[in-house]
């Protein structure tokens, strides 16, 4: 595309050199810039785009946007922005034909549940008859392509690229979790959403929002960036209440309390999953799903209110949610023969470890063995509180080592037992090494007794220091059982 026409009426930019240069490629990374690609230089947290305009030039790079002055003598092309992040979106979807105009697209927010509500959404959409894409944690995946994701809510042109592709392969919808990193970095600028939903909000990123306040100003963004899109907010939540009553426009509400506009009627928790009737302004809607415990038919209700904004059939939605046997390393059931309750998922904050064991003592009073570690260079004023979490409700819990990544595994282990401590309660130990501590886990339990494996959940590798290591929870947990299968 020629490059007046990419940067034609988007606001602040100051262009110098040549305008009918043809541009074959955008790219944020000089190692992924080729011959007659626009770079954007982008300020990061730890480095500066700007420095790396030199190797991009030896890439062949054609123009260069960034919010500095063109240095003297530059002799490509140069963009000025006020605002070089929201150029980038803005150009992005220029470039790939505006992709999200051509599909019905919806983004899920909040800090617990989009990507269970992307695969339910999915499921849903299929069993209508549809073609969805998925843009999430997990994968980025549509008809005839699955790749494992790099991060929840790409850079703009990745996300653009990913749209433009899902309509070559024939997807008529995206579905999208959008995180609170990617609508401060203007990410999902230039996107047209159909449905904007949010599931809830607690303590999560702090290391990157400083406050709770300011975690949530960053979802509200999503919404008021998005503003040609229904609103399906989780009015359950005071987060959601605020919400709705800061948003322009009246959002559909969903929640277990019989005033929001879809919720639940009567519904049954089990350890075969969950059964409801949900009350929709289109009459009930019978469920049954796989999926278990509360935190599933919050999304369940957040899945719903989506695709009946989009006009999905209600008989389509109950064999979408029917369908779905499972979410990977989302409360993601481990074969075994031990007749023990084996599970892996992603609770790696307080208030989802706290979920994952509430939702466990509401279908069982058999033991609950936990296994559990947190993250290095990352928030840790939630790791004396996931500590607290477990010593109030698992019978016995096992402190491990997650991704330490730069971090002493000790100095994280130590932290959380301060809250563990914190309980009087002394039914854990430590056990840095992770495949250590789910084998003695695995080994402990009886039948009948749950094995809780959280912090993780799909991720097929461990951070060590500079190392990336093979490790995923559910080989693990099942070579565990396997392994004392044989004795």
């Amino acid at each position: 595309m020629i490059l007046k026409e990419l940067t034609k009426e988007i606001p602040g930019l100051r262009i110098s050199g040549n305008l009918e240069e043809r541009i074959t490629g955008i790219s944020y990374s000089s190692q992924k810039t080729k011959p007659g690609f626009l770079f954007a230089a982008l300020k990061g947290e730890k480095k500066d785009g700007f420095d790396f305009i030199p190797d991009a030039l030896k890439k062949g790079t054609t123009a260069v946007l960034s919010e500095e002055k063109r240095p003297k003598g530059f002799a490509k092309t140069w963009i000025q922005s006020n605002d070089a992040r929201l150029a980038l979106a803005l150009i992005s979807t220029k470039f790939f034909n505006h992709p999200s105009q051509e599909m019905g697209v919806i983004g899920i927010t909040g800090t617990k549940g989009k990507t269970t509500v992307t695969y339910l959404i999915e499921k849903i959409l299929e069993k209508g008859g549809y073609s969805p894409g998925v843009i999430g944690s997990i994968s980025y995946r549509g008809p005839g392509f699955d790749t494992p994701a790099a991060r929840t809510t790409p850079e703009a042109p990745d996300t653009n690229a990913l749209m433009h592709k899902m309509l070559e392969h024939g997807a008529t919808h995206c579905v999208m979790e959008v995180s609170s990193h990617s609508i401060e970095m203007k990410r999902i600028n230039g996107i047209d959403f159909d449905v904007t939903a949010f599931t809830n909000l607690s303590g999560e990123h702090m290391d990157y929002h400083k406050s709770i306040e300011n975690y949530y100003n960053a979802k509200k963004k999503l919404f008021l960036t998005a503003n040609k899109s229904k609103p399906v907010v989780n009015t359950d939540s005071i987060w959601g209440q605020k919400l709705i009553s800061e948003l322009p426009k009246k959002a559909l509400s969903f929640g277990l309390n019989k005033r929001a506009d879809i919720h639940a009627g009567k519904y049954r928790f089990s350890s075969n999953g969950i059964t409801a009737s949900i009350e929709s302004p289109l009459g009930k809607i019978e469920i049954v799903s796989l999926l278990l415990g509360k935190p599933n038919l919050y999304n369940i209700l957040t899945a719903v209110s989506c695709v009946l904004v989009l006009d999905i059939p209600v008989k389509s939605i109950e064999k979408g949610i029917a369908a779905l046997k499972y979410v990977p390393g989302r409360f993601e059931k481990v074969p075994n023969d031990l007749e023990l309750h084996l599970f892996v998922d992603y609770a790696h904050t307080d208030d989802a470890l706290r979920n994952l064991l509430d939702t466990i003592k509401e279908i069982t009073s058999q033991r609950i063995f936990l296994v559990f570690g947190a993250g290095g260079d990352r928030d840790k004023s939630k790791r004396p509180r996931m500590g607290e979490t477990a010593g109030k409700t698992a019978d016995w819990t096992i402190i491990t080592s997650d991704n330490p990544r730069s971090e002493d595994p000790m100095d994280i282990i130590l932290n959380i037992e301060k809250g563990i401590r914190k309980t009087g309660k002394n039914k854990y130990e430590i056990l840095p090494d992770r495949r250590e501590a789910i084998e003695k886990a695995v080994s402990m339990a009886k039948k009948g007794d749950y094995v809780l494996i959280a912090g993780k959940g799909h991720e097929k590798t461990q951070t060590i220091k500079d190392r990336i290591i093979p490790f995923d929870d559910v080989e693990v947990a099942k070579a565990a059982a396997k392994k004392r299968e044989g004795h």
